[in-house]
């Protein structure tokens, strides 16, 4: 009896402290997640923000989330992260959803329409208005889940080495512009490509293209297109462009509930950083582009030029509800919700900007 005794208490301790190790190997286990991003080596701003959520999320998990991001000239396919992610070659994408309209064509609404949503309405139409759900109806058949990754603001026209001023001026216009922009151009009779960032510059340089549309002063003038082309357009085609973070959903699967939720925290932090980074650094680049390099004439399309656009705008969008009743849905939200944020857009900002004007 008194060997008994002794060991039933020191077998229940020694199970005790057993269960308390484990349950520390647990709580310490690290995950390497692999990040794949569509921009190059030290890109501005762009290549800034998954390594901002990357220190963020090693940072509040104790380090218990790690991360590898490769750039475009690591992994080699630039528009392939997508296929990357989804194909389990990498763990986690930074790109934006626009590029695979041709893989996944409902994807490309959800970095921006022509004619619509301003950052901030795009941002409370994912977070309050339905577009999270939305968009992860259409990526959950690929296995991903996909969230906001950054958004640049109201995007520039375009850079072109000739002025626009009219419809005839577009006709065999060979032009970089992707997504369903790139579309509506060429309804107008633009000869549209999709050129990847590292090459634009050179592409510009030699005349492959006459014209192109990358994203605004503070990431263009790093890009040095006002050395080739004199006319800089106002925007019509991206009023808010999100980038986004592409999840494999295994991996996410595999990863305790606390963690999700610190790379979820992680993201939307690093998401709005880029919104407010991109616009700190446009005033300053655009100050600096004035001052420097005077050559540089700040244009606007004419009248018949941007009813066109919405014209053609409009009729693809109707030819894509038409054929896919996801993509109605998706086109539908966005609209309604767009008709009713902008009373507040036009009462608020809008009047603000109007009233002050000094122009």
């Amino acid at each position: 009896m008194p060997t008994i005794t002794f060991r039933t208490p020191f077998l229940a301790a020694f199970a005790l402290v057993l269960s308390l190790i484990s349950t520390s190997l647990m709580a310490e286990k690290t995950y390497t997640i692999r990040l794949a991003e569509t921009w190059g080596p030290g890109s501005p701003i762009l290549g800034e923000t998954p390594r901002s959520m990357a220190a963020m999320a090693e940072k509040m998990s104790n380090g218990r989330l790690k991360f590898r991001i490769d750039s475009s000239n690591k992994h080699k396919a630039p528009f392939g992260i997508f296929d990357l992610v989804r194909q389990g070659q990498y763990d986690m994408g930074h790109t934006a959803s626009y590029y695979y309209k041709g893989s996944i064509p409902n994807a490309m609404y959800f970095t921006t329409v022509p004619f619509g949503m301003l950052a901030p309405e795009q941002y409370a139409w994912f977070y309050y208005g339905g577009g999270m759900e939305l968009m992860e109806e259409v990526y959950k058949p690929y296995g991903l889940l996909s969230f906001p990754g950054g958004n640049t603001g109201n995007q520039m026209g375009g850079w072109f080495r000739e002025e626009i001023t009219s419809l005839d001026d577009l006709k065999g216009l060979k032009m970089r512009t992707p997504g369903f922009a790139g579309e509506v151009m060429a309804e107008l009779g633009v000869a549209v490509t999709n050129i990847p960032p590292g090459e634009l510059y050179t592409a510009l340089e030699r005349g492959t293209i006459d014209a192109l549309e990358w994203v605004g002063p503070a990431l263009d003038l790093p890009m040095g297109f006002h050395q080739i082309a004199d006319y800089y357009y106002a925007g019509w085609q991206e009023p808010g462009a999100e980038v986004q973070f592409l999840i494999n959903q295994k991996t996410w699967d595999s990863l305790p509930e606390d963690l999700q939720e610190i790379l979820r925290v992680a993201m939307r932090t690093a998401a709005y950083d880029m919104y407010i980074q991109t616009m700190h650094e446009s005033g300053e680049a655009w100050d600096r582009m004035k001052e420097d390099y005077p050559n540089v004439t700040h244009k606007t399309f004419p009248p018949e030029v941007i009813e066109a656009l919405r014209n053609a705008t409009d009729k693809l969008l109707a030819e894509e509800a038409e054929k896919d009743p996801l993509a109605k849905e998706i086109i539908t939200s966005q609209r309604e919700y767009l008709k009713q944020i902008r009373q507040w857009t036009n009462i608020s900002d809008k009047a603000y900007l109007n009233s002050i004007s000094t122009d």
